[in-house]
């Protein structure tokens, strides 16, 4: 039995098939010519973070495969419509998926963003009892000198704005055995009850981390008032008010229908030293500014105008009487700017940038009282603070 092969005649079209395919393999290679021809970025605004730079080629790194991987991650930033492509898929995942947490933030009622806390790891809890014993100790050591001023979370002053049902950690508990521990050395400052009584007012932004400038002017009204003093007067000074910032909160989940926060302060005289740390209690001035660069309101870390940042050590001068120096972090830049009312210096100092310990500064400098300012989800985990307590070196 034979088999009898039909051939059939070439009707001259084109299989679909090569079609899709050189269809796809034109888009492909049209948009990695966009992608070459996009302009690099150096610095993701919207993300507040720099961009992954190329990574400087070897054949050791081409081997151990950390080649690859650093240009995985630079391709990530630098691919053509990033911004748009990043910010359709977070809508997606809020509109769609109802996600109520994005990039370690919940999302939560009325456009709140809170940073995310449900457990408190052992590292942190040990981490906490070294810097519970610093200021502790560091208190004992400057007897009636020292007042210590810790910031509650938003989530603890606006509960019900969270998600339902989020296992937040019990930091009104934490906060209860932390001041209950370092009072008995310094003066504290619970802020719980009167943020509580005015959480109508601007308290917190709500697409940052931090408080608002008024969050701070009701923070150091309770200073004034534990201190005997006569606060700044708000209205005998001019606001001016900064509008769209967008914080690290919305840095981080890309709200798709955020509300943008505002920045109210008042212009002050007030100029700043920023110093060159060369030793311990040992300074050479570096620049002299504003306590408020206003400049930086033009930017997207809008918040960093207050101070100009996060300096080592700073000294600050204002028109009352007396020295303070405040350790911090920087929920106290927008804070420090009224104790200028206050004090005829203040000294500023910040342990990220700073890594000695205060007593040689507060001898040297003749400080009359510290304040100790931090909120607590910095406090818990900072690994700087222990050189609070740190002895001097100078004989």
């Amino acid at each position: 039995m034979s088999t009898k092969v039909v051939y059939r005649k070439d009707s001259g079209k084109r299989r679909p098939g090569y079609a899709l395919l050189f269809l796809c393999g034109a888009l492909l290679f049209g948009f990695s010519l966009v992608n070459l021809l996009w302009p690099k970025r150096t610095q993701l605004e919207l993300e507040n973070r720099k961009a992954a730079p190329f990574p400087a080629f070897s054949v050791s790194t081409l081997l151990d495969g950390s080649w690859q991987s650093g240009f995985s991650r630079w391709m990530q930033d630098q691919f053509a419509f990033r911004d748009a492509a990043v910010n359709t898929q977070r809508a997606a995942d809020e509109v769609l998926f109802q996600k109520v947490e994005e990039g370690g933030i919940l999302l939560g009622k009325d456009h709140w963003m809170f940073t995310k806390l449900f457990t408190v790891d052992d590292a942190t809890k040990k981490q906490l009892d070294k810097n519970i014993t610093a200021v502790s100790d560091f208190a004992a050591n400057h007897p009636g000198k020292v007042t210590f001023l810790l910031a509650p979370s938003a989530s603890v002053i606006y509960p019900e704005a969270l998600p339902l049902g989020a296992p937040m950690v019990d930091e009104n508990a934490m906060l209860d055995d932390i001041f209950a521990k370092i009072g008995q050395n310094a003066d504290v400052i619970d802020l719980r009850q009167p943020f509580t009584e005015l959480k109508d007012e601007y308290l917190y932004f709500k697409t940052d981390h931090h408080w608002t400038p008024n969050g701070a002017y009701h923070a150091y009204e309770k200073f004034c008032a534990l201190k005997g003093l006569t606060p700044f007067d708000r209205t005998a000074h001019e606001a001016v008010t900064v509008t769209d910032f967008q914080g690290t909160h919305y840095s981080a989940t890309r709200l798709w229908n955020v509300q943008n926060d505002e920045i109210t302060y008042y212009p002050l005289d007030s100029l700043m030293t920023v110093y060159k740390i060369t030793g311990e209690a040992q300074y050479e001035p570096d620049k002299t500014e504003n306590i408020v660069n206003a400049d930086k309101f033009a930017t997207r870390d809008k918040y960093a105008a207050f101070l100009d940042g996060n300096n080592g050590y700073s000294t600050i001068e204002g028109s009352g009487t007396g020295s303070i120096l405040v350790v911090k972090d920087s929920y106290a830049n927008s804070f420090i700017p009224y104790l200028t009312e206050n004090y005829a210096k203040i000294g500023v100092v910040d342990f990220r940038n700073f890594k000695y310990g205060l007593d040689s500064t507060i001898e040297k400098e003749g400080y009359d009282e510290v304040l100790v300012l931090y909120n607590f989800q910095t406090f818990i985990a900072d690994t700087n603070l222990i050189y609070i307590s740190r002895p001097s070196t100078i004989q």
